[in-house]
């Protein structure tokens, strides 16, 4: 575990990253790209992978980790790290475990896709503000997943 302060960066104005120095990346021992869980001034925490981006280790400071810290670009933040080892599984939201259930050609496909791939198929199920919306996008994952689309 490694905890250290920096100003929250952002390539845009609009979006915020977490830069990490490569030191501490490199002190992990797992490469250059690190599954670890990020605690935000000791009390917010999320998991999240260090990547490297245009010469830079950043993490992720999405709109949810924004509005949940209160802390955007340009402010400072007690950052902790912690090599996060645990499985990454993605819950689906209940319309799409159903789906699932219903057809094993879908769901086999969706077994061997990888945590990423299931978070950007199922995170715009569960964030539909309709049921319009949310059918309308099951219905296309559930065609990607048959190799429909």
């Amino acid at each position: 575990m490694v905890t250290f302060r920096t100003t929250l960066w952002t390539p845009d104005g609009r979006n915020a990253g977490i830069v990490v120095p490569e030191e501490i990346v490199l002190s992990f021992g797992k490469g250059k790209r690190v599954p670890v869980t990020v605690t935000i001034d000791g009390d917010y925490t999320y998991r999240n992978t260090i990547t490297s981006m245009g010469g830079r280790f950043l993490i992720s400071f999405n709109s949810q980790t924004r509005a949940a810290t209160g802390r955007g670009a340009g402010d400072e933040v007690e950052v902790t790290l912690e090599l996060d080892e645990a499985p990454r599984v993605f819950e689906p939201h209940p319309v799409l475990a159903e789906a699932l259930a219903a057809d094993p050609v879908a769901a086999e496909a969706w077994d061997k896709l990888s945590y990423s791939k299931q978070r950007a198929h199922g995170e715009p199920i569960a964030a539909a503000k309709t049921e319009e919306t949310r059918q309308r996008r099951l219905a296309k994952t559930m065609a990607a997943l048959r190799g429909q689309d």
